[in-house]
């Protein structure tokens, strides 16, 4: 791995409890800005978008795999963890990139993925080199087959085997792409070799990490491996299924914690852990990562029951283990919930995440856009309005819809790949960022995009709504703004209400209203400070959320 030797740039001490009610800004940098024109967004694309972050208001920016990959998932797929990708840029790009944003007043947090390198990282090419049982080798996974078979039936999270074979006859484990081979965490080399890229980044200026398939880590591969078919769910494993969520996971980040607290301020860090809610508080304790996602909202209908369900869970859980919530709405792996939210509710019950829209290149059934847009900003009042740090993902101030039209030979996620078309992936949602109405690739970048922009782009560009005072953009410029000035304590006070409202108070007077009815609701008393679309006279309209004091 490459180590490159830095001057330290600790930033002076600010309070160490920043991240708790910060709203911070996700970057996928492949498809944020391009500066040099070659369709692939980069890193001085981002610090040439710095003033436009600064405008926004936010805290922080959750900066998305930069690393050396060959992209077979995204960057995702990670070939040295202590390096630039040179199409993205350098490490003194990195730096400059982390003093400019320091300069705006914001915090950086970075990606690691600690659950598998990709095929070409040094370590996994020594090990394809070297004999079976090698010390090499260790640092993977691997296997011998059943005859001729891989070692069990279990399937890759990208569809197929989550097992490759290599030119000996031994199968290394992936449980995401082949080009995702898992690391072995038992191997202390491993855990050693991530503290030390934890303190290269920590001692480039780095303020916190997002950690990749959190709960993934630690594995019992005891033989004979069982069937996929006498596996655990996910949600009833408790801490024994063989793959996900084990308990030893958390003797991993305790010793990430110490280093992280080595530094002042201490490092931040939040968990992507697909575990049940009462199994998250481990991963956001202080002695572990001290937070993790939350990712029940996203994976909510916009329904009133179901949102006041998530918030008072989510929020009982935080307190009892001293963390703070986080909210989130869309990322780089969902279908924007602009457009989710013009979806017809799923018939068969379960949360409406898009895919079988994508599946039909985003024609059946139609979207109602005006109705996912009029939601998407309720929904970011009342998020920004709750206890707890905000994730925005970039493009959302926009109202940004999903591209559901991508051609099948554009496409580059291996879910498409892996599934034979059965899921059409994710790059619907990673499409470039429309910055001006018209131009190449709408202000991208001098050349194309590396995915296809659909001619609608223009209408949410930046360029579009800059000047419109009614317009998404103007709506998150303003709300940030406000939050910032009323954000206090972390308490939050249910107001019993209509059944389809919610409403809640939080400290110094100020008050949330949401209507999930159809028919406009009279407002509490108070001034309306900020409301995420027009008001009826003195009536909150449906779908509407409204800020008081």
């Amino acid at each position: 791995m490459t180590s490159t030797p830095v001057q330290e740039t600790r930033t002076a001490p600010t309070d160490p409890d920043w991240w708790r009610q910060a709203v911070v800004y996700q970057v996928y940098p492949r498809s944020f800005a391009d500066s040099n024109g070659d369709g692939i967004g980069d890193l001085q694309g981002i610090i040439s978008r710095v003033p436009y972050l600064v405008s926004l208001g936010i805290d922080a920016v959750w900066l998305s795999p930069f690393y050396p990959s060959a992209l077979a998932d995204g960057g995702y797929d990670v070939d040295d963890y202590r390096d630039v990708d040179p199409r993205l840029g350098t490490l003194a790009d990195f730096d400059e990139l982390v003093g400019a944003l320091h300069d705006a007043g914001i915090k950086l947090i970075v990606d690691i993925v600690p659950n598998h390198s990709s095929d070409r990282h040094e370590w996994f090419r020594q090990a394809v080199a070297a004999p079976k049982g090698s010390p090499e080798r260790d640092r993977y996974i691997f296997r011998e087959g059943v005859g001729d078979e891989p070692p069990s039936d279990w399937d890759s999270v990208f569809g197929g085997s989550a097992w490759a074979q290599i030119h000996d006859g031994q199968w290394y484990l992936h449980l995401f792409a082949a080009e995702q081979p898992d690391l072995n965490w038992d191997n202390q080399e491993v855990r050693e070799d991530f503290l030390t890229t934890l303190r290269f980044w920590s001692d480039r200026g780095v303020d916190g990490f997002r950690v990749d398939v959190a709960h993934a880590l630690v594995k019992d591969l005891t033989e004979p491996l069982p069937s996929k078919t006498t596996l655990p769910r996910q949600s009833e494993s408790n801490g024994v299924h063989p793959l996900w969520d084990r308990d030893e996971v958390h003797e991993i980040y305790t010793e990430w914690r110490k280093v992280l607290n080595e530094y002042d301020p201490p490092r931040s860090a939040v968990a992507e852990a697909f575990v049940p809610a009462a199994r998250r508080a481990r991963y956001a304790s202080a002695a572990g990562l001290g937070q993790a996602f939350n990712f029940d909202l996203l994976q909510a209908d916009w329904d009133h029951d179901k949102f006041r369900q998530v918030i008072t869970e989510n929020l009982a859980l935080a307190e009892q283990n001293g963390s703070s919530s986080t909210w989130v709405f869309s990322n780089h792996d969902v279908v924007r919930h602009a457009t989710r939210y013009g979806l017809p509710k799923n018939p068969h019950g379960t949360w409406q995440d898009g895919k079988a829209w994508l599946l039909s290149n985003g024609t059946e059934p139609t979207v109602d856009v005006e109705q996912g847009l009029r939601r998407a900003r309720a929904a970011v009042l009342l998020m920004l309005a709750l206890p707890g740090s905000a994730y925005l993902y970039q493009g959302e101030e926009l109202g940004l819809q999903e591209v559901g039209e991508l051609p099948a030979a554009n496409l580059q996620d291996p879910a498409y790949f892996r599934s034979k078309g059965a899921e059409k992936g994710r790059d619907g949602c990673r499409v470039p960022l429309p910055w001006t109405i018209g131009g190449l690739s709408f202000g991208f970048g001098s050349g194309g995009s590396h995915l296809l922009q659909p001619k609608w782009f223009g209408a949410y560009s930046v360029e579009a709504q800059e000047g419109d005072p009614e317009s998404t953009l103007s709506l998150y410029r303003k709300a940030l703004a406000v939050r910032r000035g009323l954000q206090t304590g972390e308490g939050l006070e249910w107001v019993d209400a209509d059944d389809l409202v919610l409403h809640f108070k939080r400290p110094g007077g100020w008050q949330s209203v949401t209507n999930f009815g159809a028919a406009p609701i009279e407002l509490p008393d108070g001034a309306v400070v900020l409301a995420s679309g027009p008001l009826e006279g003195d009536k909150l309209p449906t779908d509407t959320t409204a800020w008081l004091i």
